[in-house]
């Protein structure tokens, strides 16, 4: 099979180029150049894909499917769906569970309503989920029933640099008391991008059409169980201390990055259960999170614990909470 990444050097992307070369695939690239260099096999081709130049170095080569991990602009998608009609078989587009305005906050399946946006919309046209609803109709306008729209829910796993579960891993080797939000019971959601970036190349290559929320089983883990398996996979002596989100949002603990994953169930009651079972149906398998943690500290142990933990997209930037502030929150929570 021949496969183009639109990206491919840093998570998904790398995740769906190193799984493509073990299954013996032709993989081509295309990237910017800024975030490394595609292993050795891979035709690694260069140019910003926003610019017509950078669309240049696509002119040349068919491919059996394509997989776009760097689209957020929906015109920018439009421009290089065109310039790839009839030069590709199956377009897999790496879309967002945002494209559902309701989410997190209402259930959410794949037929829940989505964000209006054109097909051609520019970049100050929307927020990040309403563009991606706009890349979505930009490859159906170009690509149909040859399309699949990957609705991604939050990916974990080795090479991660959003510094989520990479954060907690950290923390809990470091060992100590550990502040964490709400309770141990509470259900989790996550997917190994490894194993969406296989289910993505069985999509293409089986011609798997439509859109789907792509994450684990609703249920599949909970964050209690995170952290005991970070705490076993670090050989940490850390203690987990569970505090309600009253008193987190009282202490004015920001959701989701001073606590990484942790958001207040009240607010956002189904971060965790979007209906995934369609994905499932058509062939997603999910390995358990305790594989996840133990090769996501695997591979921050190769790089460097503070090397893994520092490489943020700019959205992240100061991820983690204050040790001071924390210690102060758990002094205060055993002083209730």
């Amino acid at each position: 099979m021949r496969l183009l990444v639109l990206g491919g050097t840093r998570f998904l992307g790398r995740a769906a180029v190193d799984t493509a070369l073990a299954a013996g695939w032709h993989v081509t690239t295309l990237t910017r150049g800024e975030s490394g260099t595609p292993p050795v096999p891979v035709d690694a081709r260069t140019g910003d894909r926003t610019t017509a130049d950078g669309l240049a170095a696509l002119d040349a080569g068919e491919w059996d499917v394509c997989i776009d991990t760097s689209g957020y602009v929906p015109r920018d998608v439009l421009a290089g769906a065109r310039a790839l009609d009839g030069r590709v078989g199956h377009y897999v587009f790496v879309s967002s569970i945002s494209v559902h305005p309701g989410w997190p906050e209402e259930a959410t399946s794949v037929d829940s309503p989505q964000h209006e946006c054109k097909p051609d919309a520019g970049p100050d046209d929307g927020d990040y989920g309403t563009l991606k609803a706009g890349c979505e109709r930009a490859v159906e306008d170009m690509f149909g029933a040859a399309s699949t729209l990957i609705r991604a829910g939050l990916l974990v796993g080795p090479h991660d640099n959003t510094v989520r579960l990479s954060w907690w891993l950290s923390r809990i080797a470091r060992g100590g008391e550990v502040l964490a939000g709400g309770s141990p019971d509470l259900p989790t959601q996550f997917i190994d991008v490894r194993d969406l970036a296989a289910w993505m190349l069985h999509c293409g290559q089986n011609g798997v059409s439509g859109p789907f929320v792509s994450t684990s089983l609703p249920g599949s883990s909970t964050f209690g169980r995170m952290l005991a398996a970070a705490r076993a996979v670090t050989g940490s002596d850390a203690s987990i201390t569970w505090v309600d989100d009253e008193h987190l949002l009282d202490s004015a603990v920001e959701p989701w990055t001073e606590l990484p994953l942790w958001t207040p169930v009240d607010r956002a009651p189904h971060t965790w259960d979007a209906d995934s079972v369609p994905a499932r149906d058509a062939g997603l398998a999910c390995r358990p999170i305790e594989e996840t943690v133990a090769d996501t500290w695997a591979w921050m142990r190769e790089v460097g614990v503070e090397a893994a933990v520092g490489t943020r997209v700019s959205n992240r930037v100061g991820a983690g909470i204050d040790a001071a502030k924390e210690r102060a929150i758990l002094d205060a929570w055993h002083g209730r």
